[in-house]
């Protein structure tokens, strides 16, 4: 009886298959974004920077962090191809021929390591363009737009790889932190539709509300079971809390560490943070309660609740004044229907979510 309470207490602690590289390709992801974080709010707070800071430094190593723990999944699944020995599709969705089959990659780790080496290569024009410019007085250098890119390409990565693994907990509940991410790290993209002329609607808004509800869909219909947009909207609202915080006093303490003086007219308004529908909670509710009407319906409503609220959000912050006008109300309608759009497209994406994991039967074999 002892012995076989042993092997049960025992049995109840082995780590599942796939979850430590998984865990090692979040990690990595999740470095990036507080690197990213930061390295805003010292642009807005400070000022320029050059190629080594520790913003940067925080960048480039969850992205290589995110890479090595691909790179060795696939070459630990490749060196088990060529033994032929069984593959098991929980870690990372199926292997993959790359290079006329020289590799056999998991589908998940080969986007999430494909963004991580891009960010690589973007990395050293990062660092020729510092080292021809000097510093980077905004966010949008061609450089950065292509590392945002690319790190955004590991966190697709990474929703994959968790996606896999779905039935079991640590799957849903990757999925949910990954989606989480990649929302939170979408609205600094989101921010390049500036370069957008303006019209009748604010493109930023239009853009917000399109990401939002497109990632919230994704990973509700990926994990085809209630309150998976709900959680990741309180995800969301769990990282919006913590770098409210964290991107003003790390951009503070950091400056004072290198001797230069804060912005005179720093608000300590946290950059991206801000930038985060704080109604997505809301949206997430609608989006659970109306599950039974067509997928267009709730995301109409997230969409122009998102923008309507983008003002809202401003005075809430910053005390701005809002008057209503044509514009408003355009950009709350164009909302609306870039929501329906993105429901339909977040919907797909979670079906094409779901079929990475594998059958029953495949697991076994």
């Amino acid at each position: 009886m002892a012995i076989a309470a042993t092997t049960t207490t025992q049995a109840r602690f082995v780590v599942p298959r796939g979850l430590v590289p998984a865990s090692f390709v979040l990690g990595g992801t999740l470095l990036s974004l507080i690197g990213l974080t930061w390295d805003i709010q010292w642009h807005s707070d400070v000022g320029p920077d050059t190629f080594f800071t520790m913003p940067h430094l925080f960048l480039y190593t969850g992205s290589a962090l995110s890479g090595i723990a691909s790179l060795a999944v696939v070459l630990i699944t490749t060196a088990n191809a060529k033994r032929d020995k069984a593959i098991d599709p929980i870690v990372g969705g199926r292997a993959v021929g790359v290079f006329g089959r020289t590799f056999a990659a998991p589908v998940g780790y080969l986007i999430s390591g494909t963004g991580a080496a891009l960010f690589l290569v973007y990395g050293l024009w990062d660092q020729w363009w510092h080292g021809l410019y000097g510093f980077d007085a905004v966010i949008e250098s061609p450089p950065h737009i292509g590392l945002l890119l690319s790190i955004s390409i590991t966190m697709v990565g990474t929703v994959m790889i968790f996606a896999v693994a779905r039935d079991q907990r640590w799957g849903v509940y990757g999925v949910v932190a990954t989606a989480a991410v990649l929302l939170v790290f979408s609205m600094v993209t989101v921010l390049g539709l500036r370069a957008v002329p303006d019209g009748l609607a604010n493109p930023v808004a239009a853009g917000t509300a399109f990401t939002s509800v497109m990632i919230l869909f994704m990973a509700a219909h990926a994990l085809n079971r209630r309150g998976g947009a709900l959680a990741v909207g309180l995800s969301v609202a769990v990282l919006q809390a913590v770098f409210w915080w964290f991107s003003p006093w790390a951009a503070r303490v950091y400056a004072d560490a290198t001797g230069l003086p804060l912005r005179d007219y720093a608000d300590g308004i946290p950059g991206l943070p801000y930038t985060i529908p704080m109604c997505l909670i809301v949206v997430a509710v609608a989006v659970e309660l109306l599950h039974r009407l067509p997928a267009w319906i709730p995301g109409a409503l997230g969409g122009a609740l998102i923008a309507a609220c983008v003002p809202l959000q401003a005075v809430l912050v910053y005390g701005a004044p809002f008057h209503p006008n044509g514009r408003y109300l355009a950009t709350v309608v164009l909302s609306a229907a870039f929501g329906a759009g993105a429901a339909l497209l977040g919907r797909r994406f979670g079906q094409m979510l779901r079929h990475l994991a594998p059958a029953k039967e495949d697991r076994h074999a």
